[in-house]
């Protein structure tokens, strides 16, 4: 009975051409420009850990007061002295601290010039919670956080520049003129968006690649090196070497501080530690104010940092609309198209057919259409993928991928839409009185 309704469907395509190509043609564009944005949001918004995302957390605590914070959020980084407080505290299975910066690097190879690279000193916990893939080799050790040890994970990109891709574990780099070991390389690492050092980096730069050098957090601080980032209310929002233990232990906020909790309960013991920190301080005069402190797990801090682009969000509202608009047209299209074959539908119904075969007949018959429409709007949304470069930045163009996911969802979209574009005119077909049109005929 099926194959009957398609050969119906076809037959009746074929009488129709104009209208049956109008209405592919209408579904195809409109369902392929909301493909294209649904796949800039999905690229922009999925969760980049998922399964771990609901475990890993950002503890805030406001050193600036309600004078300097943003309408009473803390700033959404940590002073030197908040987060070396809360890492030697050990208050969670894992915590690391972030900061990025900018490294001068040379090899041992000639031939290769010396280049300007950025990447992130962090502590040696950051690379089993985000759960960095490596190459060759691993992270360091935390006797080597304790011992300022000066050691380096690079990027896979960084190690085929410099190595050849080759294995380059326990080789040396020269860092701003001073040797490190290399302990580790990554694999193709580069989270969307780039969340480990969202906080400090803001929306601008979320969608960036990730650095290609990581060292230990203490050697760094060693070094003096300052983050590319920093809030500083009563200062100058660039460090001072030459007084650079005053800058430390200043109220400039600029580090990333992340934790690893199981448990909600263990979540609320840690939001109740970081309530008796900012207390404590607030007791030995530092803060003049209530304790002020957050903690968000990762979801919920992409969320409050609203890191998907607006044009994102922009883009998949206009294209909605524009699909609206077009099964408006649909709808009008269809109900033409049906009401023009009354006669047809009257003999049917004369001869013994019920409503609800006119019904499946009509509704099988936009499927069918609307099939069709899902496969030209296939090509068209490979297309836009490919062209989403001239809507978007880059760094999110770039993010796009035209997957099978995408591709079945895109025939399936249109399918739908034109089953229920034709629902109200096979409504109006099905209400077709026999006797009305037989005499007619």
């Amino acid at each position: 009975m099926w194959g009957y309704y398609v050969t119906l469907a076809l037959r009746s395509s074929a009488r129709s051409k104009a209208l049956t190509a109008l209405v592919i043609v209408l579904l195809a564009f409109g369902v392929s420009a909301c493909m294209v944005s649904y796949a800039v949001f999905r690229a922009t918004t999925s969760d980049p850990l998922p399964g771990k995302s609901s475990q890993l957390y950002v503890p805030l605590v406001d050193n600036v007061g309600p004078s300097y914070n943003n309408q009473g959020e803390p700033i959404e980084t940590l002073s030197y002295i908040d987060a070396v407080a809360l890492w030697q505290a050990h208050q969670a299975n894992r915590q690391t601290l972030i900061y990025s910066t900018t490294w001068q690097v040379e090899s041992g190879n000639s031939l290769v010039p010396a280049m300007s690279l950025g990447g992130d000193a962090v502590t040696t916990d950051f690379f089993p919670m985000f759960d960095v893939p490596f190459r060759y080799g691993g992270g360091w050790t935390a006797d080597d956080d304790a011992r300022h040890a000066t050691v380096a994970v690079i990027s896979r990109h960084l190690n085929e520049v410099l190595f050849g891709g080759q294995n380059s574990v326990g080789h040396e780099i020269r860092l701003d003129n001073q040797l490190f070991r290399i302990d580790g390389v990554l694999e193709d690492w580069n989270p969307r968006p780039r969340y480990f050092d969202a906080g400090s980096h803001g929306t601008v730069y979320a969608f960036n690649d990730a650095g290609d050098i990581y060292i230990p957090f203490a050697r760094a601080t060693d070094m003096k090196k300052d983050s590319t980032f920093a809030y500083c209310p009563t200062a100058s929002r660039q460090s001072d070497t030459s007084h650079w233990d005053a800058y430390l232990h200043s109220e400039c906020d600029r580090i990333d501080a992340w934790v690893e909790l199981d448990t909600p309960a263990d979540a609320d013991r840690f939001r109740e530690y970081l309530r008796n920190y900012a207390a404590e301080q607030q007791r030995l005069g530092r803060f003049s104010w209530a304790p002020n402190i957050r903690l968000r797990n990762l979801t919920d801090w992409l969320a409050f940092l609203d890191v998907t682009p607006a044009a994102s969000t922009l883009s998949m509202l206009v294209s909605a609309s524009f699909l609206l608009i077009v099964l408006v047209n649909v709808v009008g299209l269809m109900l033409a198209r049906f009401m023009r074959r009354a006669p047809e539908i009257g003999v049917r119904r004369a001869l013994g057919a019920s409503r609800a075969a006119i019904y499946r007949q009509f509704l099988i018959e936009a499927a069918t259409m609307g099939f069709v429409g899902g496969l030209l709007g296939v090509a068209l949304t490979l297309l836009g993928v490919w062209g989403a470069g001239g809507l978007f930045e880059p760094n999110i163009a770039r993010l796009v991928q035209a997957d099978s996911s995408l591709v079945t969802l895109t025939v399936l979209l249109a399918m739908a839409a034109t089953v229920v574009s034709a629902l109200y005119p096979t409504w109006r077909a099905a209400q077709t009185q026999p006797a009305w049109q037989i005499k007619i005929g």
